[in-house]
């Protein structure tokens, strides 16, 4: 496999990029069959892609047994309609295992996450992900955020490493993205992806169009996908007052709510899909479950989003 696919396959989706949540049973295993339900309705809704077992889909908490058991179920759920790019992280060694187990279960690619609790210079942050890129045929995306902040000049490095495709960003400086976006313009000319992905990306995307970043990742997607969907058809076609009305009613209200809970980007994620009415169980520990009153501001917020979205549809047929 080479990363031309892969990268020409993600440079224009045509709708949100899905990161599912990892579905558990009442006794905290994971449940594979709620599992693949959840990505084949991620699919089926319009999904460009499926990132297995990333940030949402809480990889810090799957042993390697089941992260390989989850990548694969999403392998043969997507049945090649849409890539499948998996989480990869902690230190080298272990980054290494979880992109060979990803790229046995049938990956399209590996979105690389910040080695586990070192703040690492540059030099080792290239080293680090040049290793785990070198370790499989899988094209890598590097996810820019926490302990793993990069300049511009190691963003370049990693943009002339074979194998190595794009850029998350989940930091929200544009300073620093306009510099690194200049850099590898500049000292790697050729085709290098990027991406938003700050929680709830959405907030954020007009101001990374402006930039040239148009992917980005939709937690919301999870459970809301008539949500993410408008969202994502109104920033490519263009219709401002579509994507005005969601930010304003929709996705200020929920990044607001995010807000009042650590975890809250996997959590509240989670108990929407469960609102929505599949049982995914809940977050493993160290996150833990939104407050009641949480899930309940939640209901409303998604209920008062698919109202613009019906407002809307009644407005175009008038």
């Amino acid at each position: 496999m080479t990363s031309a696919p892969l990268a020409t396959r993600l440079a224009a989706p045509g709708g949100p990029l899905f990161f599912p949540v990892t579905a558990y049973g009442p006794g905290g295993e994971v449940d594979l069959d709620v599992y693949r339900a959840h990505v084949r309705a991620g699919v089926e809704a319009g999904a460009a892609a499926v990132f297995a077992c990333c940030g949402t889909g809480e990889f810090h908490a799957l042993t390697p047994e089941e992260f390989q058991a989850c990548v694969r179920a999403a392998v043969e759920e997507t049945a090649g309609r849409v890539p499948v790019v998996a989480g990869t992280g902690y230190g080298t060694a272990l980054a290494v295992r979880y992109a060979r187990l990803a790229e046995e279960a049938g990956a399209d690619g590996l979105l690389a996450m910040p080695p586990y609790l070192v703040l690492a210079g540059q030099e080792g942050l290239l080293r680090h992900y040049r290793e785990v890129t070198a370790a499989t045929s899988l094209p890598v995306i590097v996810y820019q955020r926490d302990n793993a902040v990069l300049t511009p000049e190691t963003v370049a490095g990693l943009a002339r490493t074979e194998g190595i495709v794009g850029l998350k960003d989940g930091l929200g400086d544009l300073d620093l993205m306009q510099r690194i976006i200049s850099a590898v313009r500049t000292e790697a000319p050729g085709e290098f992806l990027y991406f938003n992905g700050l929680p709830t990306a959405e907030q954020t995307q007009l101001a990374y169009r402006a930039l040239g970043v148009p992917l980005y990742s939709s937690a919301v997607f999870c459970f809301a996908p008539e949500i993410a969907l408008a969202f994502h058809r109104s920033l490519r076609t263009g219709d401002e007052a579509t994507a005005h009305r969601l930010l304003d009613g929709f996705y200020r209200p929920f990044v607001e709510l995010r807000a009042q809970g650590r975890g809250y980007a996997v959590a509240l994620v989670k108990a929407g899909v469960r609102l929505r009415g599949l049982d995914v169980g809940e977050v493993r520990p160290p996150l833990q479950e939104p407050a009641e009153d949480h899930v309940k501001r939640l209901a409303r917020i998604i209920e008062h989003g698919h109202a613009l979205l019906d407002d809307a549809s009644a407005g175009e047929g008038a």
